[in-house]
């Protein structure tokens, strides 16, 4: 099965947790999954998620669908690789941002290498 390499770029709650559908999604499927984050789409990764307290957070959850901290969860036990890219994290003043346990910070061409020949998808 191919690789699977979603780039984040989007500070928004919507794209986030879409990101994280996808990557829980394919990982589920057996697909080996690169979740990269850049610019206001590290805030996906820092620890503690600022995105968890958006208001659609709690809405999708009443809905019955579910949200960030669930997603991520899965995320990290489906063995999802999550990067955080360092030139981004600099780029938006967040250098100093405290990122989950197991985030790693590089740049595009570890992105790049671990995707291969895979699918890359930007949200």
């Amino acid at each position: 099965t191919k690789s699977l390499g979603i780039l984040l770029e989007s500070p928004g709650h919507a794209r986030a947790h879409y990101a994280l559908v996808v990557a829980a999604g394919a990982a589920a499927l057996g697909r080996a999954v690169t979740l990269f984050a850049t610019n206001q789409g590290c805030l996906l990764l820092a620890e503690p998620c600022p995105l968890l307290a958006d208001p659609r957070e709690a809405t999708i959850a009443a809905r019955g669908v579910a949200g960030i901290a669930t997603l991520m969860e899965a995320c990290v036990d489906l063995g999802v690789r999550r990067i955080a890219c360092e030139a981004g994290l600099k780029a938006e003043g967040l250098s100093g941002l405290a990122l989950a346990p197991g985030v790693e910070v590089a740049g595009i061409a570890t992105f790049l290498d671990a995707v291969g020949g895979g699918q890359i998808i930007t949200l």
